[in-house]
């Protein structure tokens, strides 16, 4: 990689934290293993003048989506279920289950449907949904406040009050972005009969030494949570809104006061507290085909099926109506991830196959490894769709490599 191009990266960071539109951020790319980049910019804390360092503690929010997948997948490598059995097979609450007719508008306005997969749930195509996408499922959602929070828990009293709503459509028929990896977080508790946090510590975070990741700020932490902030004059997670503030950078979470120092729920979807170094390290797992240390935290072939589109086409072909910071047009869906099918359909420079996901905090990670490259950026920025870092860093990160 072009030393004088990687410049450029740090100059991005910087400019970001200059014109406040992040208030600060971190960013650490690996190649063939070796670190070859690792620049941390701006404040964690504002209010403070804390600075943005290496063991800064941020929520992983959504990127917490392909770890709890890989658990999934786990446990499928150990035979204890197939991906076509249905939820109600582990969760008997949905049974019996009922999908929005098409167009309605009442959340009464159903017809019965089968129970979603857990493929369907692994990629998005059940019919659930999130409380701040539109429909009428994500208003019913909404007023119910069944969104995973820290402080929501426990997760089975959750998934159940879920199960008491209609689908948002018939299992399989569109995709949309939604509390599935929840459900399925519940689903590893059944099956293992372990608490979510309490597996994902002893098979996934312990085996690849992810020390400060959890689904609670670590004791000790102090002040190294950074903060949370919002350019939005409401909600930070109101992702279809555009009522920004006179404040571009206005605190919603911070330490001391935050609700993930005193998590009660295991959000498989959303839930996760961590560094760059342990995140990196689940990346590098999955660049390096499951491998941990000098054994496998899972099999090579099956991190390739997880890496491989699920779709019938791409994002784009399925009908989404949810929100999406980023083009579904030449992106496809495997287990936990997004998968690029067409670089220049989805207008973005990448590799066919790269995995990729991120968070509503504006976190972002991606695996790509035609060019043996693992790459992590975190930041504390609600909504994610506030700006275009995530393609704008993935140009730059390109535009540096020259062999």
């Amino acid at each position: 990689m072009d030393s004088g191009r990687m410049a450029r990266i740090r100059s991005w960071q910087q400019r970001y934290v200059d014109e406040r539109k992040y208030p600060g951020s971190a960013l650490l790319l690996r190649r063939g293993g070796e670190e070859i980049y690792f620049h941390a910019a701006g404040l964690r804390n504002v209010g403070e003048n804390l600075p943005y360092t290496r063991d800064t503690l941020v929520r992983f929010y959504s990127m917490s989506k392909p770890v709890t997948s890989l658990a999934v997948m786990m446990l499928l490598e150990r035979g204890e279920f197939h991906l076509d059995a249905p939820i109600s097979d582990f969760l008997p609450e949905f049974s019996g289950m009922r999908a929005l007719i098409p167009a309605a508008s009442e959340i009464d306005q159903t017809e019965p449907c089968p129970a979603p997969t857990l493929h369907q749930l692994l990629t998005h195509t059940s019919g659930l949904s999130y409380p701040f996408n539109p429909g009428v499922l994500p208003e019913a959602m909404e007023k119910e406040d069944i969104l995973f929070k820290p402080d929501q828990g426990p997760l089975s009293a959750m998934v159940a009050r879920l199960a008491e709503l209609p689908l948002a459509f018939r299992p399989g028929s569109r995709w949309e972005y939604s509390v599935a990896t929840d459900v399925l977080g519940r689903v590893v508790e059944i099956v293992s009969g372990k608490p979510l946090g309490d597996f994902l510590s002893s098979e996934i975070f312990d085996p690849l030494g992810m020390a400060e990741t959890g689904f609670q700020v670590p004791d000790g932490a102090g002040n190294r949570l950074a903060s949370l902030y919002t350019p939005l004059a409401g909600d930070a997670m109101a992702l279809n809104s555009a009522d920004t503030g006179s404040d571009s950078l206005r605190l919603t979470d911070c330490y001391g006061h935050s609700p993930f120092e005193r998590a009660s729920m295991h959000s498989g979807g959303g839930g996760l507290i961590g560094t760059i170094d342990d995140y990196m390290k689940f990346a590098e797992m999955l660049r390096c085909h499951g491998r941990c240390g000098s054994s496998f935290i899972i099999s090579p072939q099956t991190v390739d099926f997880m890496m491989q589109n699920h779709l019938k086409g791409d994002i784009a072909s399925m009908g989404p109506s949810s929100f999406a910071e980023q083009p579904m047009e030449g992106m496809g869906f495997g287990i936990g991830g997004a998968v690029v099918l067409s670089p220049a359909r989805a207008r973005c420079p990448g590799s066919i196959g790269d995995f990729s996901w991120g968070g509503i905090a504006s976190t972002f990670f991606w695996v790509d490894r035609k060019l043996d490259l693992s790459v992590v950026f975190l930041t504390q920025l609600a909504p994610s769709s506030s700006y275009p870092s995530r393609p704008e860093l993935k140009a730059l990160v390109h535009g540096a490599i020259t062999d």
